[in-house]
């Protein structure tokens, strides 16, 4: 009983995330639209074919604010079929499993899952059972789990520690290709930035057929801070929310702005690198979140993780087991690829923002806390 009643209460809650999310705007409706390409169909990780995407948001009583996301490389098992990746960190704050073994075989086995800090140990038992579980998988017996966070911690009970391996399950079993929910909802339910409610962010680029045609998308978990940058205009500092406004020369009344967090940005392409070339376009995100006035702070975790669905250049058994030919993208080639992994980087993060509601809860001491939607009439877009 206590089961289903549980399921009613997510069922309910992402109904009601899905709901309030559609009515918020996003940067596009905004005229916010950085960079030169345009985005793919859905503005969304998800326009990179193969690539699904699925949520569990858990609101749950007075102070239970948080979730899981999931990002699946492709349909198939992504143990046996692995796919070449990059990790970059601009700030090591964090608890990004896995890490190590990308940087050392260039590739990651396992889809890649979000969550809070103190969930990461659940979500990566949770994502080891399902990897085990997958077919042809019956004789595994080591899995590098890539399991990714931010701390929630000021909107959600983070030390109930709610999250479940079912709940990696079931965001593993719901991904689905197509639009993606954004704002409060699955791993940034709680999460906040520049001193308003952040969470999951994604947007894509699609290059010009004379540069190859290729697809960069970008999903976030956003949980920052500094002075909020939009389309260059500094709306953080135009509303007084900005980190260190109290030491500035006209400092205003305001309470001090905490820019301590973290954010995971997790980067898809079809074209065909190397994982070499994969970590420098995951190095070329910070762009666009130095574009949005992170703070990069020292308890900051800034972590990007990028990887290829080309078939070209994906890591078979076949070639794993003989010598191979890979025909994989040149580096003279790459320079729109950063440009387009820039632009995708800064949106998605405007997105996360834009399309967050706002949510309260309450701390460890039982006080009412609120996370804030941003306004969108504090946009200002300079087209």
């Amino acid at each position: 009983m206590r089961r289903k009643m549980r399921a009613g209460v997510l069922a309910a809650a992402m109904v009601a995330s899905a709901a309030q999310a559609a009515d918020r705007p996003s940067a596009r409706d905004l005229g916010i639209a950085p960079g030169v390409f345009r985005p793919g169909p859905d503005n969304a990780i998800t326009d990179v074919a193969g690539v699904k995407v699925g949520h569990v948001t858990r609101i749950e009583g007075d102070d239970v604010r948080t979730g899981v996301t999931a990002i699946l490389p492709h349909g198939g098992n992504v143990f046996q079929d692995k796919v070449p990746a990059g990790v970059a960190v601009a700030n090591g704050f964090g608890k990004l499993t896995g890490t190590t073994q990308i940087i050392e075989l260039g590739e990651i086995e396992t889809p890649v899952v979000l969550t809070n800090t103190l969930a990461v140990p659940r979500a990566f038992d949770g994502l080891l059972t399902w990897t085990l579980a997958q077919p042809g998988n019956e004789k595994v017996r080591s899995v590098n789990a890539v399991v990714g966070e931010t701390n929630d911690g000021y909107l959600n009970n983070i030390r109930k520690r709610v999250i479940a391996p079912d709940d990696v399950l079931k965001a593993l079993a719901e991904a689905k290709a197509g639009p993606v929910e954004q704002g409060a909802v699955g791993a940034g339910t709680g999460t906040m930035a520049f001193d308003w409610k952040g969470g999951i962010g994604t947007s894509s680029r699609v290059l010009a057929k004379a540069l190859g045609g290729y697809v960069v998308g970008v999903l976030v978990q956003s949980n920052y801070g500094g002075t909020l940058m939009v389309d260059g205009d500094p709306v953080g500092r135009r509303s007084g929310r900005y980190y260190l406004h109290e030491h500035a020369p006209a400092a205003g009344s305001a309470p001090p702005s905490v820019a301590d967090g973290s954010i995971m940005i997790v980067i898809a392409t079809d074209a065909p690198l190397s994982d070499r070339n994969l970590t420098r376009l995951a190095r070329r995100s910070f762009a666009g979140l130095a574009r949005t006035g992170s703070a990069f702070t020292n308890r900051s975790g800034d972590y990007a993780i990028a990887f290829s669905t080309a078939a070209e250049v994906r890591r078979t058994p076949a070639r794993r087991s003989a010598v191979s030919q890979v025909a994989e993208l040149p580096n003279d080639q790459l320079s729109p690829l950063f440009v387009a992994v820039a632009d995708a980087t800064e949106e998605a993060i405007l997105n996360s923002l834009l399309k967050a509601r706002t949510i309260e809860s309450r701390d460890l001491d039982g006080k009412s806390v609120r996370g804030e939607a941003l306004d969108p009439k504090l946009i200002k877009p300079r087209r």
